[in-house]
Order: structure tokens, then sequence, then C-alpha cells
């Protein structure tokens, strides 16, 4: 039973956001957003999800050369493809991040492989909020005030606990007695992250932080060409200070990221006015942007069930690389 709580929770949560959703929102009106999508901006948006994937490969290849790893940028966008595709169709606790620890791991050493994942994931998220406080002098003038305390609290926040881990001072100093998962000593996540970070150095994260930049950009991007293509005109201004709340519910497990998402959703953009309107975005709207970019994700993350078979085939999966001390005896020796 325990072994399947990772999957029973995810299944809750997909299920529960999706009641909220439905409870919120009439599906004639969803239904009728979605007859009357432009296929050239999902195109736009496809092209952007798969441009995505490839600026973050680059970033975690940004990362391993910190460490003086040596491996190639196209066996990283491999890895990011088959990561999308674990994250898209196994409704199991086996995430994408876990996938690319396992795979990156048969060529580096198993601890940067973790490593570097987990600072690839925190980097992204310190730049979008970080970007999301920049962008708050430039939001809409009727930017609701309780959305606007939620930015704050929720960058502000984030950008504390990231800068908190990235550092890792203060989690050497009080952390010790925290639970394994959580303890800056040991083999769990950060204690990983706080060893990567250390060894990656400032200039490789701070070089991953400046790619984020670009990600980012490109992620608020595919939501607004998914709400062109469905007949909304969403400023980027609006975007830049939304898509950090609907990143981090993507952190919560649910089946393909979806559920939680859409609910938060639905909450952010229904009713909402904005300069130019005469009423706020029509029920649905919210729900109807979300699950188009939930669905051209999903499209995306097809590519990496062939190439992992392909990598399969080949024989490109060899035994995991030994740990970074492994090497280190091993060299001594």
């Amino acid at each position: 039973m325990r072994k399947h709580l990772g999957t029973i929770l995810k299944l809750a949560l997909t299920i529960g956001g999706l009641l909220f959703v439905l409870s919120q929102i009439d599906l004639n009106t969803v239904r009728d957003h979605f007859l009357q999508t432009d296929l050239r901006w999902v195109l736009a948006t496809f092209l952007l999800v798969n441009l995505g994937l490839i600026v973050r490969a680059y970033r975690w290849l940004v990362l391993l050369q910190g460490l003086k790893m040596d491996i190639k940028l196209s066996r990283l966008i491999a890895l990011y493809y088959v990561g999308n595709f674990f994250n898209t169709f196994l409704p199991t606790s086996f995430g994408g991040d876990v996938m690319r620890v396992v795979e990156v791991a048969r060529d580096v050493p198993a601890d940067v492989a973790a490593g570097t994942v987990i600072v690839d994931r925190v980097s992204g998220l310190l730049t979008l909020f970080i970007m999301a406080l920049f962008a708050l002098p430039f939001r809409p003038a009727t930017f609701p005030n309780n959305l606007l305390l939620l930015v704050v609290a929720l960058s502000a926040g984030g950008i504390i606990a990231s800068a908190i881990l990235l550092e890792g001072t203060l989690l050497r100093r009080f952390g010790r007695r925290l639970p394994p998962l959580l303890s800056p000593t040991g083999d769990g996540p950060v204690a990983r992250l706080l060893s990567a970070v250390a060894a990656v150095g400032r200039s490789a994260l701070l070089r991953a932080m400046l790619v984020s930049f670009l990600f980012n950009l490109i992620l608020i991007s595919w939501y607004w060409t998914s709400a062109r293509a469905l007949g909304f005109h969403v400023p980027y201004s609006f975007l830049f200070l939304v898509v950090p709340i609907l990143s981090v519910t993507l952190l919560l497990p649910a089946i393909g990221g979806y559920g939680p998402r859409e609910a938060v959703a639905t909450v952010l953009f229904d009713g909402t006015i904005l300069p130019g309107m005469t009423t706020g975005f029509p029920v649905g709207t919210g729900f109807s942007i979300s699950t188009l970019a939930f669905l051209v994700e999903r499209l995306s993350g097809l590519p990496g069930g062939f190439i992992y078979l392909w990598m399969i085939l080949r024989g490109e999966r060899p035994g995991a690389a030994p740990s970074q001390s492994d090497e280190v005896e091993n060299r001594a020796a």
C-alpha cells in the first residue's frame, strides 16, 4: 500500500482540482472556446514548448560543465524529452526528474546527477520569482489587490527559500536535526543540492540563471500564444505575474501535472478585469488556456517515448556511473 501512496496522492489532487473547476465553469463555454481555436497559434505554442525543452537542456549542460563533466548537449536534450514523456504518461511517483537522474547517472557520478537536476529546477523557479517582482511596477492598473499580495508573498517567499537552499549556510548550521529528506547532511535531496551548488560554483549558477531568464520568457510566451489560439488577448504584464503562481502548482504531485494548475488558473483568470475590458475574462478562460497549454505540453512529450525506445535498442544505457566519492578514491589509488 505504501508504495502506491504517491500514485494515490496524484490521483486525488488531479480529481480534486478538476472537481473544483467543474463547480466553477460551464463546460459548454469551454467547448465553444476550443471550437474557435486558431491552429496557427497552437503550432506557435508547440514550437515554443519544444524550444523550452532545448533551452532547459542547455541550462543543465551549464551546470554540468561547472562540475567539469563531459557530456554532449544532444544527450541532455534527449534526456529532457525522455523526462517529459515520463512526466506525461506515467501516473506514478517515478517522474521525469527522477528519470533524468537515473539516465544521466549512466554518464556522470550519481550524486552529481541528482544534485544538478535539483539545482536545475530551483534556479529556474528562483529566476521566475525575480522576474515577477521586477514586473510588478508594470502590472495592469486594474490588477486585483488580492492577486498582487499573493504574487508578492509567493515570489518573496520563493526567493528567500531558494536563496537559503542555494547558499546553504543557514541549513548547515540549523538543519542537522531535520528529517533525512531535508537534512543538509547525508544523501538526501537537500544534501545533494548543497553539494552540487558548492561544486558547481557561483559562476556556473549565475549563467544557469541567465539561461533560466530566457526559458521563462519562452514559458510566458507559450501561455500567451495559448490564449491567442483561443481568442483571448492577455497582456504580457499580466502573465508575468500569474505564471509564477501556475508554475508553483506544478510542484504538486498530480497526473501529468493536471488538475491543481487548472484550478488555480480558473481563480486567477475568470472575472479578472484588465485595461480595455468592460467585463472580466469570461468564465472558463483560465481553465481553457491552461488545458490547451497542458495538451500541447503533453503532445511535446510524445517524442520522448520514441527517443527512450531508440536509446534502449541502440544499447545506450550501460551501467550507472560511479559516485563522485568513488571516483576520488579510484584516482587516489
